[in-house]
């Protein structure tokens, strides 16, 4: 019966590490991470794992004083770097994944915390952790909506008749205030064209679809793609 006992305990706290990584993970995958649910629920269950077989797999920590059960579950914090190191990827001046890392390194946290039977603080921790994820994330969204994080560079490419050239650069200048870069040239491969490059910063919820819109009723275009830009 004592047998039975522990293996349910020790099962309890593998379930419960699976539910709360899941939970971490299930808000990465919504809004389309790259570590989503599968990985955080890996992370939780492989250090509520290591950190059992800390406690329980080498009787010299439980049983004689020479033993030490934090040994294991102090590499599981190296191991998580490297994982998190995976998922932070920079382009040109942005660096992106930051905050993905950070919930691998909480899922491993929470894992560890089942691991010991603490199921009630992982409880707490995956709560707290949802929340700040969801409600930063829309406070972010609607209060700070000049954020640098939520500015985008986009370039803008447009082609127009040579003679409406001024009148198209001037639009832009006009229209745009936080212009970086722009530049107007004749088209070598379309012939009576003029080719105006812009490289602009916007802090808009759809930015290439607002700027599109900006550019819909301009008759004078003959052309125009707009992207996000990468130095």
């Amino acid at each position: 019966m004592h047998i039975l006992t522990f293996e349910f305990m020790i099962l309890a706290r593998i379930l419960a590490a699976c539910i709360f990584g899941s939970a971490i993970g299930l808000e990465r995958e919504l809004t389309n991470k790259y570590a989503g649910l599968r990985t955080h629920i890996l992370v939780c269950l492989g250090s509520c794992i290591f950190t059992i077989l800390s406690i329980y797999a080498f009787p010299s920590a439980v049983y004689g004083s020479h033993g030490d059960p934090a040994r294991i579950s102090a590499q599981i914090l190296t191991g998580i770097g490297f994982i998190g190191g995976g998922t932070v990827l920079r382009h040109g001046s942005s660096v992106y994944g930051l905050t993905t890392a950070a919930t691998l390194w909480i899922a491993a946290a929470i894992g560890m915390a089942c691991g010991t039977g603490m199921v009630d603080v992982a409880f707490l921790t995956t709560l707290f952790s949802v929340l700040i994820l969801v409600l930063i994330r829309l406070f972010e969204q609607k209060v700070l909506i000049h954020s640098t994080k939520n500015t985008k560079r986009l370039k803008i490419t447009a082609f127009c008749p040579d003679e409406n050239a001024d009148d198209l650069h001037d639009y832009i200048v006009d229209t745009f205030s936080n212009i970086t870069e722009i530049s107007k040239k004749h088209s070598e491969k379309k012939e009576n064209l003029t080719r105006i490059i812009a490289i602009i910063d916007v802090s808009l919820k759809k930015p290439v679809q607002s700027l599109y819109k900006s550019f819909k009723d301009l008759k004078i275009l003959e052309s125009i793609s707009i992207q996000e830009y990468n130095e």
